[in-house]
């Protein structure tokens, strides 16, 4: 008799907002060959030696700020999105796991297995594909299976940025904040990665850009523009920046900003350190008036709306 499961996957997060925590965590995540594609005679030396030497506390620093008594936004988000799926389907098995941290995707594979599940449906939380986040989710997935004597029936969702439900969702939290506020532009913040993947076949460009496209379709006439953030080392990546752009902006005239970051269902440091505290201040201080940061949807049911679809489809 079949068994269903879903799980639902997201990056990870320090285990706690310490040096010796976020070292272990940046070693894990950073280590991995799809997220920095860079030989591993030159980078490993790198990664071990100034990297995990001097970021870890840095970091942890700022995973202080945003953390929370039940520990990481990240965390608390997805276990509640898993809960509120689990819900949804009530006959299934659904549980969450994360790339780079606990609960680690092989974990929970394995419970799926003992637990007698024959068919999964695996859903990266990341909208947008990308070869730096998606694909290490695939990997983990395919490796587990590699020598196993029985493989569910597996179904992959390799994104979901043009789902209609998902399209809407964003488009109506613009119109709410709208309705609130006239905008000079609307900031579409994705985060960034470097140039050499696209120009590889990575279609995370595209898929960010077919994002902004079809929300604004919704929306209506609003200038905007798509952004990415969060650089990280010498490559090129991605342009325009989404702090220098913010720096910028005022200089031109254009005062007052909705930014939003449709690339993150949950927030993270990315969004709320980055975004909302970081960002804010460079647009503050070259002169804007008016900075409207729309959080990811967290725990809000318009995301398990999204991912009931999907499986529903699947």
């Amino acid at each position: 008799m079949s068994k269903k499961g879903i799980m639902i996957v997201n990056l990870g997060t320090p285990d706690k907002p310490e040096t010796k925590e976020v070292r272990a965590y940046l070693k894990r995540f950073l280590g991995d060959k799809r997220v920095i594609d860079t030989n591993r005679f030159i980078w490993l030396p790198i990664l071990h030696g100034i990297i995990l030497r001097t970021r870890p506390k840095k970091s942890a620093a700022l995973y202080q700020k945003i953390w929370e008594e039940a520990g990481s936004p990240l965390l608390i988000y997805t276990k509640s999105q898993a809960e509120q799926l689990q819900a949804r389907f009530p006959d299934q098995v659904v549980r969450y796991a994360m790339s780079y941290s606990k609960p680690l995707i092989p974990e929970v594979l394995q419970e799926m297995h003992t637990l007698g599940v024959t068919d999964l449906t695996v859903i990266p939380l990341y909208p947008q594909y990308s070869t730096t986040t998606t694909a290490p989710i695939f990997d983990e997935v395919a490796k587990f299976y590699l020598n196993a004597e029985a493989i569910p029936s597996l179904h992959f969702i390799q994104s979901f940025y043009d789902e209609p439900l998902y399209i809407d969702a964003l488009a109506n939290q613009i119109k709410q904040a709208l309705s609130e506020k006239k905008v000079d532009k609307i900031i579409f913040s994705y985060h960034g990665i470097p140039v050499s993947y696209v120009k590889k076949g990575d279609p995370y460009l595209e898929h960010c850009q077919q994002t902004t496209q079809a929300v604004m379709d919704r929306v209506g006439d609003v200038p905007f523009i798509s952004t990415f953030q969060s650089k990280f080392g010498p490559a090129e990546w991605l342009t325009p920046a989404t702090d220098q752009t913010l720096k910028e902006l005022p200089k031109t005239g254009v005062k007052n900003i909705l930014i939003l970051t449709p690339g993150f269902v949950s927030d993270c440091l990315e969004t709320v350190e980055e975004i909302e505290k970081e960002n804010c201040g460079y647009f503050i201080e070259n002169g804007g008036d008016y900075f409207r940061y729309i959080h990811p949807f967290n725990e809000d049911p318009e995301l398990i709306d999204i991912l009931e679809k999907i499986v529903q489809n699947h």
